[in-house]
């Protein structure tokens, strides 16, 4: 679920260097973009999402909930379950954290193709691992050209609690749409450590959106992470409706 700081600026370097016109980004990437929302229209994700190696992997499925009530405005909650694997202990799930967030487009300029975005989340403890409320506070920027995306950002997590630290993260992402069915990226992210024993992590990232015919698309991206000497793999895979 689904960002991170090194690459805004690469992706804003890259956005006033290209001239423009529209095409798409957002999920499946962990990078975010500032498009919100169409007004009067739901997006709607039935998702899952993983990582870790070999038999040990750390997981979330759910539903992830947009809303577009006014222009430029999409209201969102991510209800989540949590799952894992551990080799030696088999399989567990319980109830995720409750995400719940307002974008905000405070920049739209179709003819330039740009567009910027605020996306603050409130992420509540409702899982028996969280006892503290967490805030993340993120800028993200796009930049349109033809019918490839450019965009990425980052910003802050707030992370009370003990041992716990405030991180950064940030990415970068590029789309293109192939098709008005198919479209391929890629992205590169990073996060700073969120915990005093905790290390950083950057992760690289190939998607695609296959779509599968009104009002249904399948959206998939995977690839490696590494941190502090060791390499994962992450997944996401999601069933989108656009209502």
């Amino acid at each position: 679920m689904n960002a991170r700081l090194a690459g805004f600026a690469c992706a804003s370097l890259i956005a006033v260097l290209c001239p423009a016109a529209p095409a798409f980004a957002g999920p499946p990437y962990e990078t975010d973009d500032p498009e919100p929302t169409e007004t009067g229209h739901w997006e709607i994700y039935a998702f899952t999402s993983l990582e870790g190696r070999g038999a040990n992997v750390d997981g979330t499925a759910g539903l992830d909930l947009n809303y577009g009530p006014v222009k430029g405005v999409q209201l969102t909650a991510t209800l989540p379950i949590d799952y894992a694997h551990v080799k030696s202990a088999g399989w567990h799930s319980g109830a995720g954290d409750l995400e719940l967030g307002v974008k905000y487009r405070f920049l739209d300029a179709p003819s330039q193709g740009v567009s910027m975005a605020v996306f603050p989340r409130v992420i509540l403890p409702t899982s028996k691992a969280s006892s503290r409320t967490r805030l993340l506070l993120p800028l993200w920027a796009q930049k349109d050209v033809g019918k490839t995306s450019i965009f990425g950002g980052g910003g802050i997590e707030i992370n009370p609690g003990p041992g716990n630290r405030n991180f950064w993260l940030a990415g970068a992402a590029v789309t293109h749409a192939v098709s008005d069915r198919f479209s391929l990226g890629g992205e590169v992210t990073h996060q700073s450590a969120d915990a005093v024993d905790a290390r950083s992590a950057t992760s690289l990232g190939l998607g695609t959106i296959i779509g599968l015919g009104d009002p249904f698309s399948l959206l998939l991206s995977g690839g490696p992470t590494w941190t502090g000497g060791q390499t994962n793999f992450h997944a996401y895979t999601a069933l989108a409706i656009n209502l």
